[in-house]
């Protein structure tokens, strides 16, 4: 289990990142997908000549929130909802959708029917084999689990075997390269002159076959002044990164097998 003295060195700095998606194709073209609103447009991307060439523009069934590609490269899974971000008006509308990747062109088509979800997504990741789709919910927090189908489309949702303990305000949901862990990142909120500080934490779950079990919370002194957004791991190395909004700080953790237990 990590320790209060392990995560008291976490320290991250906020970074503001605009909703778009990497595709590479088997071509070894690359593709890149932005948004406006709930228009998500495809472009080309020129790495030699660092720059992007324009070509069509897809529409979502509400604003775009995230999205994450297939382990395949083959589908990108996006997430929806068209309530205002932070305390503006809740909407009805909130999907993950699936679009299928042009292996030449990068060109995204429907792929399947979207599903439905609760309230207002923030985050979607896939495990490591995208056998699921797991969700981050900020509002209320929450954290659920899709199924993919075979033929790449979203599934019903997975049945957990108890309550999730989703903390306050998530912002992200990673699966450990290993496909052995989860990690909520819930960042609280800060106080007011009217309100109390909501304390921050990394929600870590067993994880398997898209079933979650509540392992361990990482809240050091209580998640007073520990207020995380979003993390990420090396591409190869046992390390993990971590962004503290509200501390303006960058942290670093190398991770171990005893580390969530």
């Amino acid at each position: 289990m990590f320790s209060r003295r392990t995560f008291l060195s976490l320290v991250a700095g906020s970074m503001a990142a605009p909703h778009w998606s990497v595709a590479q194709p088997a071509s070894q073209q690359v593709a890149l997908y932005a948004n406006v609103g709930a228009e998500l447009t495809h472009y080309d991307v020129d790495v030699a000549g660092a720059a992007l060439s324009k070509r069509e523009t897809v529409t979502l069934p509400a604003s775009v929130q995230y999205a994450w590609p297939h382990v395949s490269r083959r589908y990108l899974y996006v997430a929806t909802s068209s309530s205002a971000p932070g305390s503006g008006p809740a909407g009805t509308e909130h999907h993950v959708t699936a679009w299928r990747i042009d292996p030449a062109s990068g060109a995204l088509t429907p792929h399947g029917a979207p599903i439905r979800l609760p309230t207002r997504p923030i985050h979607l990741t896939t495990d490591m084999p995208s056998d699921y789709i797991l969700v981050a919910f900020n509002n209320p927090s929450a954290l659920r689990v899709y199924r993919i189908n075979p033929d790449g489309t979203p599934g019903d949702e997975g049945q957990q075997p108890g309550p999730i303990d989703a903390g306050i305000f998530a912002h992200q949901v990673r699966v450990t390269p290993d496909n052995q862990w989860a990690i909520l990142v819930t960042r609280g909120n800060e106080g007011t002159p009217t309100k109390a500080e909501d304390p921050g934490a990394l929600k870590v779950f067993a994880y398997k076959n898209g079933v979650l079990t509540n392992a361990v919370s990482i809240a050091p002194n209580g998640g007073q002044g520990f207020g995380p957004r979003h993390l990420d791991f090396h591409p190869t190395k046992p390390w993990m990164y971590v962004s503290i909004e509200t501390q303006n700080k960058l942290g670093f953790q190398a991770l171990s097998a005893e580390n969530f237990r």
